[in-house]
């Protein structure tokens, strides 16, 4: 009586946090399904346009994380501020996070137009260089319009009002899918622009998701009273040094998680276009799941960070532990179907036997580090909720980079394995993390419980 008691104080949980993920999960399972769209298209063109797509997008998601990650301050910080019920700072944190997403926003899209020459030196195979250039030009466009819309999204997943983002999301991922099948192969009138015309569908997707999203926030009963026109006379260094002192640590942490992934992407690149092709299947559907950890994720920061601000330390974590079983309990079935289905969905993207087999090996380890990295995912959201973020950012370092670069590394293009062993290393990498920062976890609560 006592396991299922305890077990219930849990899964109690598990429809309130769900009905704050949801939206997040379908928001960005929509960028991870035009992702697959966008794959599918341009997978028929051959593996060498496919293997660009994958090349560009990890350099183009690397200065998105270092975005993302310093408007993820704004979450924790709004989320507290309406669990305090306090208004003046909710429209700080709001007139702050902003301004910042604006400003970061225009740095990035000059720095990826700097990085553009970094593709023609990075051993990559010429014909994947000669189809990336195009594509790469469009998707720096659209870094601004994306990281603004970020910055509102975070804002309103602060307030609890994750569905809007949701809409926006799939407003603008149906116009994406429209516009690629138009562009990439000129159809109904349109020219044939194939990776030219995909990066243009992006890129006036994004400025309808953002566009949708602003009108919404500004209109809304919701936000009343948290919105207010940004002046210039209303920002304060203080206050800009707290959500900069919050957002640059969270920003590190996901340039280290994304930069491995991208330096896998790499790595499968010198081994040949076959291997990077399989690469970004296996990918591309191991981050459609972890697309449910994200929701999961920020469902957590909202709750930990409504408890801080209620100063209930013992609740806080006893929620925080039924997103971690919930997360738990939704990966052990992918992994399953991963490693079920691992013969089967590759040949979804490309008709090519070599690649295909080569995608195959890839989702059984995917597959397995579905766990590690989906308890990884929401742990640290309910550490940022805490507002603990400099720590987390060491952690993470030290997993990916110390611990799980190196074996991708040695093991990919020092045996065998070839791009398997790039994947095993993720999955040590990611382990490592998961455990960490778990334990990191435990350490906080339990010192915030005995004050």
């Amino acid at each position: 009586m006592k396991v299922r008691l305890n077990w219930y104080q849990y899964t109690s949980e598990f429809r309130r946090n769900i009905t704050l993920a949801y939206p997040v999960m379908l928001g960005q399972l929509g960028h991870v399904l035009v992702g697959f769209a966008d794959n599918v298209m341009v997978g028929e063109l051959g593996p060498a346009p496919l293997a660009a797509v994958s090349l560009v997008n990890s350099l183009a998601f690397i200065a998105f994380s270092i975005g993302i990650g310093f408007t993820l301050a704004i979450t924790p910080l709004v989320a507290e501020a309406d669990g305090e019920k306090n208004i003046e700072n909710g429209q700080r944190y709001f007139q702050h996070g902003i301004l910042m997403s604006i400003v970061l926003g225009i740095l990035l899209t000059l720095i990826l137009f700097l990085m553009k020459p970094l593709l023609s030196v990075m051993q990559q195979p010429e014909e994947v260089v000669a189809f990336a250039l195009p594509y790469f030009d469009m998707l720096a466009l659209s870094m601004l319009p994306l990281l603004v819309f970020q910055a509102y999204k975070q804002f309103a997943d602060g307030m609890s009002q994750t569905k809007y983002a949701m809409r926006a999301a799939v407003i603008a991922n149906l116009l994406n899918i429209a516009l690629n099948y138009l562009l990439i192969y000129g159809k109904f009138g349109f020219p044939r622009m194939e990776l030219m015309g995909a990066g243009l569908g992006t890129l006036i997707s994004r400025v309808a998701m953002f566009g949708f999203l602003l009108y919404m926030v500004h209109r809304k009963k919701e936000f009343a009273g948290f919105v207010s026109p940004i002046r210039f006379s209303n920002i304060k260094k203080n206050v800009l040094q707290k959500v900069f002192d919050l957002g640059y640590p969270s920003a590190l942490q996901m340039f280290f998680e994304i930069g491995i992934f991208a330096s896998g992407i790499l790595l499968a690149g010198v081994l040949g276009t076959h291997a990077q092709a399989a690469n970004q299947i296996s990918l591309n559907l191991a981050t459609m799941t972890f697309m449910i950890a994200i929701g999961l994720g920020v469902a957590a920061t909202i709750r930990v960070g409504n408890q801080k601000g209620l100063k209930n330390f013992k609740e806080l974590r006893r929620i925080a532990r039924s997103v971690f079983l919930l997360m738990l309990l939704i990966d052990i079935f992918f992994a399953l179907i991963f490693i079920v289905f691992k013969d089967f969905l590759p040949w979804l993207y490309i008709d090519d036997v070599e690649v295909v087999k080569i995608a195959a090996s890839l989702l059984v380890v995917a597959g397995l580090f579905q766990i590690s990295d989906g308890v990884q995912v929401v742990v640290l959201g309910a550490l940022r909720g805490l507002q603990d973020v400099k720590v987390p950012m060491y952690i993470t370092f030290v997993a990916y980079w110390i611990i799980g670069f190196p074996i991708c590394y040695y093991l990919g293009l020092h045996t065998t394995l070839g791009a398997l062993g790039i994947w095993i290393g993720l999955f040590v990498g990611l382990t490592a993390s998961a455990i960490m920062l778990y334990l990191r976890f435990h350490k906080l609560t339990q010192k915030l419980i005995k004050q």
